[in-house]
């Protein structure tokens, strides 16, 4: 049957199916009801009707991978150039990596020893650390960017996207020094799986079992923060987290209560 000629009753049919019968997560399912949608709404031209019936797949309750500080040594300790710096901000300053990769110059404050996020998720600004251990090669890295952006003027290159209107309202601020990625490539657009590739590769070499993303560099960040006795509220404002409850997921990683659990097998 072709897809104009099947109905409400078809599409709930199959979405059931991939929750109940295929088990798949319920991200999967939204991904397929978003295709679905599509196709009626613009390729068809059409509606797929009351899709209220759908049995949904559960939303599980996962919690994040985290190494331990050995572990996040290992890992970094195999990295090299430009990944080994933007990995080091992911662990050490709690980054996203399209927050990292989407860095401009003029979001570091060397003085501050703090970088602020611009549009993070949920289109939200914010101020992080900035680890000491890496001012000195960051700042060496800017230098090498300086000298690759002054080679794109004289040869009449050299300028950036900016952000919403304002190549319009300042013409000369895509060729700034302030408005240039700190992390610019030779590609046209910035690939962040490159980096995700190199970190792979890494936790390979480093004989990690663990599912190690770069993502994983974020959790470690502020499980090692919670473990240091910093504050929930001030690592939920630290990683951007609009609810508090999402923080709190870093409580239960470290697996012990307020004043600490202890096994009752330690203490036979």
């Amino acid at each position: 049957m072709l897809p104009a000629t099947r109905g409400q009753a078809e599409i709930n049919a199959f979405l059931t199916h991939l929750a109940v019968e295929e088990g798949v997560s319920a991200s999967s399912q939204t991904q397929a009801l978003s295709a679905l949608l599509f196709l009626y709404r613009h390729v068809l031209g059409t509606t797929p009707g009351d899709l209220t019936g759908v049995v949904r797949a559960r939303v599980g309750r996962r919690l994040p991978v985290v190494m331990t500080p050995a572990e996040v040594q290992q890992v970094l300790r195999r990295l090299e150039g430009t990944t080994a710096l933007v990995a080091g901000l992911l662990y050490g300053s709690g980054l996203r990596l399209m927050e990292a990769l989407r860095m401009r110059v003029q979001d570091l404050d060397v003085g501050q020893r703090q970088i602020t996020v611009r549009s993070g998720k949920g289109d939200k600004d914010r101020i992080t650390l900035m680890p000491k251990r890496l001012m000195e090669p960051l700042g060496a890295h800017l230098e090498g960017v300086r000298r690759l952006h002054d080679a794109d003027l004289a040869a009449g290159c050299g300028r950036v996207v900016l952000p919403q209107a304002l190549g319009r309202k300042y013409p000369n601020a895509a060729v700034e020094w302030g408005w240039q990625w700190v992390f610019p490539q030779t590609r046209r657009w910035r690939d962040p799986s490159i980096r995700q590739k190199d970190v792979r590769r890494a936790v390979q070499a480093a004989g990690l079992a663990k599912r190690v993303s770069c993502h994983t560099f974020r959790h470690s960040f502020a499980t090692h923060l919670l473990e240091r006795g910093t504050d929930i509220r001030t690592i939920q404002e630290l990683l951007g987290h609009n609810d508090l409850r999402t923080t709190m997921i870093y409580t239960h990683v470290l697996n012990r209560g307020p004043c600490g659990v202890r096994s009752p097998a330690d203490l036979l």
